[in-house]
């Protein structure tokens, strides 16, 4: 399966929204309609982008899937009007895009995920946006627990959310993702010697998000 790749100008309400949207298609070139995929990047002050290695891979792992995958920049990074805002401003460029791309009125089923500060803001989307039914599946990955305050996950969107951190991750302690995952009773898949970053180990973590969506179809 390859991928098209397609330049986009969203808006949101601190002004223009830098996003990218990788296309899944089939060999007959007809796209493979799963649904729209949105992936959230790590935090924007400490050099977080859509172009980030490990959002890079979840988008791919979605687009191996069937999904389309939409990647953006927060505001303030990129080409992406307005400043900083600590998450609160984040998730409105996040719901932003969310409509954009995948209009509620449209009905087509869409899957969030999000990488560090990425995964907290999306936490908070999926609290939102679960009740509604519009979430097929969700995947955080190095969740960034130990320095923000994650939503925790609607129990009923347990069995389709996938949680992976690395077990040396030195940015986010694992312990702190443990802290927040026990109260749920939500489980977490640790990558063994794992750090943030997953250096090394990108092809395993794409292969563990095409395992969760693939038994998730």
């Amino acid at each position: 399966m390859n991928a098209q790749t397609e330049r986009l100008t969203l808006t949101g309400a601190a002004g223009a929204i830098e996003a990218v949207r990788d296309s899944a298609v089939l060999a007959d070139g007809m796209a493979a309609p799963r649904g729209v995929a949105i992936i959230a990047h790590p935090h924007p002050l400490f050099g977080g982008t859509m172009d980030n290695k490990v959002v890079q891979t979840i988008a791919r792992a979605f687009v191996h899937c069937g999904w389309t995958a939409v990647r953006f920049n927060f505001r303030g990074v990129g080409a992406t009007a307005g400043v900083h805002d600590d998450g609160q401003g984040e998730l409105q460029d996040l719901l932003a895009v969310i409509e954009q791309v995948a209009p509620a009125a449209e009905g087509q089923r869409i899957a969030l995920a999000g990488f560090s500060f990425g995964a907290f803001v999306t936490s908070h989307a999926l609290a939102a946006l679960w009740p509604e039914g519009r979430v097929d599946t969700a995947v955080l990955v190095g969740t960034a627990a130990s320095r923000f305050a994650v939503a925790p996950v609607p129990p009923e969107a347990h069995q389709r959310t996938l949680v992976v951190h690395g077990e040396a991750d030195d940015t986010v302690p694992l312990s702190a993702v443990m802290d927040w995952a026990r109260p749920q009773i939500l489980p977490v898949t640790v990558i063994p010697a794992g750090g943030h970053f997953f250096h090394g180990q990108l092809p395993l973590l794409k292969n563990l998000v095409v395992r969760h969506l693939q038994a998730a179809a």
